[in-house]
């Protein structure tokens, strides 16, 4: 029996727990004894303490314990995906808004909540460092003390300073320069699952379940603090409720490991939504940027300043920071480039990857100016990214992956889906923009696939199924590849002592890099079938041909799973089948390694602007994607509808509203807006390209972030389109909008 899964959109694995409230989160799985946790938290963003006082709250009944610094290790536990500089309780002083001081542990939640009420902490507020001006004066505060860092810039705010580019940008000519700043804000993740960790000891060892995506990084940071063997770590990661980056890397789960440990017993910390806002968040950043062109709009050079303000500690802020201004330049042929961008220490919340890594915000800056300069030198927006558009094999980096999709088919599909070549209805305006962005630069997956007695198949995976559909894509090649029906398909993950070793879920890399080690696992097993069939039926192995689940013998042919069962026998068993997908890394490169794929989309938009207040009404939201292949079209399509509509967000709302003490002032669903249904342009339409030239299995290539990489630029130029002004800050909220058109008419 074949299938012909790849290509269709089956029944999605875990869809129905999903909509049904059937699925278990981590906030759902329950633990005997267990304690419950409450963080104790200060609100100004910088304070020095003063001491904690735990006597009262020990008096409330049914609390175990109130950890503080005091009952950690010293010095403090410090860790993080790249530089290990966040302590497990904040120590001698709080460097963010409700950065945790300490922690209470009861029977009951009620108890630890009223318990943290009463821990009193003295504390002397200090100045914040809140902007790029403040972090980099001569005389500025330091957000960390020198001695839990190193390289040349401990003594400053800067955590990294990075020179990218190629050529001189100061020895050419150009016809017209444009120089201009953009800033994109700080916001939030808003997943709908909070985020949510408990711990329990294990014998000799720990078990932490925790809602992240990367739950083999967790293992690997639990087991350096506590200097354990990794496997006497296990991480349970259940499927999450939304991540978008803001659950890749370790938070909160140290702390409540220490408590577990402490207690003897499992504990259990629940964020609440409000204080999910201020444990992650998106970097801000300002751009600078300076365009050099020909009379024809050929561009000459591009030069880039980028500042990205990371928070108190490094997390991923640093990488963010390099990875997105490698590509700032885009996907244009540029004779020099030179780009400067600086990673930036303040005393806010720590930045946590966002769906797009950076690439928005260099895009928002580019893809402005860009159409800025365009419109100044009397040229076509749409014909001026053409005109420097790479083509197909051709380095738009110099040293990296060259351009690996036909990108110009994605840029007409997008003008001519938004009618770009008709005239513009009377009142509104249109505007395109052009991103591309870098998959994994670095990768290492595994698979192990079981081909049961019976035929059916069982598929083990460490990537994390946080809504994007990694289940059911990993189910559609196994069941293609071993001949089987998609529902004899189970997909098993989110455990560390059962799944094997996966880097991360991130980058839009699952299709790719585990979609491979699944198709290798499977081809192992069809190795396995030839060998197999070779012996029952006393022939050469190089005379059989095992594909898409057929065994083709010289003169008949049957299925994989009946070649299983003839040649498996009386005692069944079964056929376990391992993959193995490797990116490797490539020190002399800047970032470590060479884009696998790129991500490559064009955006376009058709709006109204009310003149009267500001209000953008989006006619029309068109965006394209260069997938390579859909393996399963109606994923990709939610994919690219989710991340359109996200973008769309970022680009007209959200934004992280800060006092002058550092305090986050909009906290929560109602104070901090996200795009309901009444934000929702009349007709959004998502299209792909498929040209079948990707790295994954049968020539995927990652998808998920590409529908808002551009968003911001391409809303903004038809804005510009319809009232003539140009905004360079984000969002496009109405107060924005109305105040450039008033600046306009006094002008």
């Amino acid at each position: 029996m074949t299938t012909a899964s790849v290509g269709t959109s089956p029944q999605r694995f875990g869809g129905y727990g999903r909509v049904t409230g059937h699925q278990k989160y981590v906030a759902d799985i329950p633990l005997d004894d267990v304690l419950h946790v409450k963080l104790v938290t200060i609100r100004p963003a910088h304070a020095r303490i003063i001491s904690i006082d735990s006597s009262a709250a020990m008096q409330v009944p049914g609390v175990a314990f109130v950890m503080t610094p005091a009952d950690l290790p010293d010095p403090i536990p410090r860790y993080g995906p790249q530089y290990q500089d966040r302590p497990v309780l904040a120590v001698g002083e709080v460097k963010y808004h409700d950065e945790p001081v300490a922690a209470v542990a009861a029977e009951t939640k009620e108890a630890a909540e009223e318990a943290a009420k009463l821990v009193v902490v003295e504390f002397e507020e200090l100045p914040p460092i809140l902007s790029v001006e403040e972090a980099l004066a001569p005389d500025a505060v330091l957000v960390q003390d020198p001695s839990i860092r190193s390289g040349p810039w401990v003594e400053t705010n800067i955590i990294r300073e990075y020179d990218f580019g190629w050529e001189d940008v100061d020895a050419l000519e150009a016809d017209y320069v444009i120089e201009r700043d953009y800033k994109w804000p700080a916001q939030t993740h808003f997943a709908i699952e909070p985020h949510a960790f408990m711990a329990a000891p294990d014998g000799d060892g720990i078990t932490v379940w925790s809602t992240i995506q990367h739950p083999y990084q967790l293992q690997k940071t639990l087991a350096t603090v506590f200097d354990m063997p990794l496997s006497k770590v296990r991480v349970i990661a259940p499927d999450p409720g939304g991540g978008f980056g803001g659950k890749q890397h370790p938070k909160l789960e140290p702390l409540v490991a220490f408590m577990a440990i402490k207690a003897a017993r499992p504990c259990r910390l629940i964020l609440t939504l409000d204080e999910s806002f201020t444990l992650v968040r998106r970097a801000s950043a300002e751009i600078h940027v300076r365009m050099g062109f020909k009379s024809d709009g050929t561009l000459v050079f591009q030069d880039y300043l980028n500042h990205f303000l990371c928070g108190a500690y490094a997390d991923t802020g640093d990488r963010i920071a390099a990875k997105a201004s490698f590509l700032s330049a885009g996907p244009y042929r540029t004779p020099a480039v030179r780009i400067k961008a600086r990673s930036i220490l303040t005393h806010t919340t720590p930045t946590h990857p966002y769906r797009g890594f950076g690439i928005p915000h260099v895009s928002w800056a580019r893809e402005s100016c860009l159409n800025e300069a365009a419109l100044a030198l009397g040229i076509d927006p749409l014909e001026i990214r053409l005109k420097n558009l790479a083509h197909k094999g051709e380095e738009h980096v110099p040293g990296d992956t060259p351009s690996d999709g036909e990108w110009e088919q994605t840029v007409r599909k997008a003008a001519d889906e938004i009618g770009w070549h008709t005239p513009t209805p009377p009142g509104r305006g249109r505007g395109l923009a052009v991103g591309v962005k870098s998959g994994p630069t670095t990768g290492l997956s595994y698979s192990i696939i079981r081909l049961l007695v019976d035929g059916s198949v069982m598929v083990y995976a460490g990537t994390s199924d946080m809504g994007q559909g990694a289940r059911t894509v990993f189910a559609q090649i196994a069941a293609d590849e071993l001949g089987v029906p998609i529902e004899q398909v189970s997909v098993v993950s989110g455990d560390t002592a059962i799944v094997p070793y996966d880097q991360q879920t991130s980058a839009s890399r699952s299709s790719v890099l585990m979609g491979n080690a699944v198709l290798f696992a499977c081809r192992d097993i069809q190795s396995q079938i030839r060998a197999m069939a070779a012996r029952f039926h006393g022939i050469d192995e190089a005379d059989i041909v095992v594909d898409q689940g057929i065994v083709q013998l010289p003169d008949s042919k049957v299925s994989v799973p009946d070649m299983a069962r003839e040649g498996l026998g009386r005692l069944g068993g079964e056929i376990i089948g391992t993959g193995e997908m490797r990116k490797e890394a490539y020190p002399e490169h800047p970032l470590g390694g060479t884009a696998a794929f790129f991500e490559f989309n064009c955006t376009a938009f058709e709006v109204e602007v009310d003149e009267g207040t500001g209000e953008i009404l989006v006619h029309r939201h068109v965006t394209v994607g260069d997938v390579g292949l859909a393996l399963n079209p109606v994923q990709v399509r939610g994919q690219d509808d989710g991340a359109a509509i996200m973008g769309l967000g970022h680009a007209l709302m959200e934004h992280i509203i800060r006092d002058d003490g550092g305090r986050v002032r909009n906290v929560g669903a109602i104070d901090y807006r996200i795009p309901t249904s009444l934000d929702l342009p009349e007709h959004l339409e998502s299209f792909k390209i498929e040209n079948r030239d990707g790295p994954g299995p049968y020539g995927v290539k990652g998808i998920s972030e590409g529908s808002l990489l551009v968003t911001a630029p391409a809303l903004a130029a038809a804005v510009t389109d319809a009232t003539g002004v140009f905004i360079r800050d984000l969002p496009l909220s109405p107060e924005r909008v109305w105040r450039a058109l008033t600046e306009r008419e006094q002008a």
